[in-house]
């Protein structure tokens, strides 16, 4: 019952115009809905999770549903750290989680056009080339070996890469690189980021930035190729 209340609180405050003044017209009544109690994620992710316009908070609608619950799992538990997730998360279930989980991953809404490009052809084309092909003498594997050869994520629990924004990119790159973000041992992409340099990450943000998203875009379900390193509980690599 406590998460009940406690997502029809965050979910009557996230409504657009909310207001306590006296003279205000009623609202409609509260629907004791999925959809309605996670409108408390759209102040920041956008309406129905899509990437709002700040160049910050990223997209979550249409992503694997393993995925999104792993990471409302990781911020509740502390392997993530913002203090207002942890704060909505703090009291739910697994349960609720996969809920909510669930709910994002079933949506299936249009992509914003990319930004413009803030970096010049040279550093797109770098970041192009580790996305594509990685660097071997640094052991470092593609993205898309992970991510899908069309960087749209690959089920259950690999996002996709296309329509988020440039500074989340970096931040996110930036976080497993310093420690700050951590994933349930064994923990690829922190292996992975510490071998890339600040010119790396500067690079593959700025490209995958700039990639406009394919219509429909969703993860690839097919059984997919063994991944080139162990990446969570229970995974296999490539020899």
């Amino acid at each position: 019952m406590h998460r009940v209340v406690l997502a029809v609180a965050l979910a009557f405050v996230a409504l657009p115009g909310f207001t306590t003044d006296a003279g205000a017209q009623p609202r409609a009544p509260f629907e004791n809905t999925i959809a309605q109690r996670v409108l408390a994620c759209t102040g920041c992710h956008g309406r129905e999770g899509r990437a709002a316009a700040d160049g910050y908070y990223p997209r979550i609608a249409g992503k694997p549903a393993g995925y999104l619950f792993n990471q409302l799992r990781a911020f509740r538990d502390g392997r993530r750290h913002y203090e207002l997730m942890a704060g909505l998360l703090a009291t739910l279930d697994d349960a609720y989680l996969h809920e909510i989980a669930d709910h994002f991953a079933s949506l299936d809404l249009p992509w914003p056009a990319p930004a413009p490009a803030t970096e010049n052809a040279a550093v797109r084309a770098a970041g192009e080339a580790l996305v594509r092909r990685g660097d071997a003498t640094r052991n470092l594997p593609a993205c898309d070996a992970c991510h899908g050869a069309a960087m749209t994520g690959r089920a259950p629990a690999i996002p996709g890469l296309l329509g988020l924004p440039r500074d989340y990119l970096m931040a996110q790159l930036g976080g497993w690189k310093t420690g700050k973000r951590h994933a349930l041992e064994p923990d690829c992409m922190a292996r992975i980021a510490e071998r890339l340099t600040p010119a790396d990450i500067g690079a593959v943000s700025a490209w995958l930035a700039a990639q406009t998203v394919p219509p429909h875009a969703a993860p690839d379900s097919t059984v997919g190729p063994i991944l080139p390193m162990a990446c969570g509980p229970g995974s296999s690599a490539r020899p």
